[in-house]
């Protein structure tokens, strides 16, 4: 599954520097629920801090990841163009070559993180951190579709239409 080659650190931690939906940063966590583990996959923009793409899955198969592309063309297609640059770790999901083609194919640029260097995808590890912290722990989620349904719920209702974010003026990221 893993490509030869790494794209370039484009975004060397100078994440909101040009603006909206012009640097977006994506990744994969882990959630536990009673009855087993899924994985969430997010697109977020490095400006508004607006989560635009996610997708839960069962597994780490490719197809979720490149179905959080999907979504995030179909959601915000038009707002995008071939100056986005698309940020990830060096994870074999986004070294991929179909993760790579699918973003050539909707023009994106690539760009990836030092190996190892969780800094320089910090704002995605933030966000992640916070959506733990404020949904995940502390309580049970008995099935996925419950994880599922709270999953939408925070980042569609919660996050990106109400939590107000200091580095935005006190602005929702959907209303920023």
């Amino acid at each position: 599954m893993q490509a030869s080659t790494v794209a370039p650190n484009l975004i060397d931690r100078q994440f909101n520097a040009r603006g909206v939906r012009k640097n977006l940063l994506t990744d994969i966590t882990y959630l536990f629920y009673k009855n087993g583990r899924c994985y969430l996959s997010t697109i977020l923009d490095a400006c508004t801090h607006e989560a635009l793409a996610d997708e839960l899955s069962e597994d780490l198969h490719i197809e979720f990841v490149l179905e959080t592309v999907d979504t995030l063309v179909k959601e915000h297609g038009s707002t995008l163009d071939n100056t986005t640059i698309v940020h990830s770790d060096q994870g074999c999901h986004y070294t991929s070559r179909a993760f790579i083609e699918k973003l050539k194919d909707n023009e994106f640029v690539q760009s990836m993180s030092r190996k190892g260097n969780c800094w320089d995808n910090a704002p995605t590890e933030s966000w992640f951190n916070s959506f733990k912290n404020e949904q995940v722990h502390g309580f049970r989620y008995e099935i996925l579709a419950d994880m599922a349904a709270m999953s939408f719920e925070y980042i569609e209702v919660l996050y990106n239409r109400k939590r107000q974010h200091s580095t935005l003026g006190y602005k929702s990221p959907g209303g920023f």
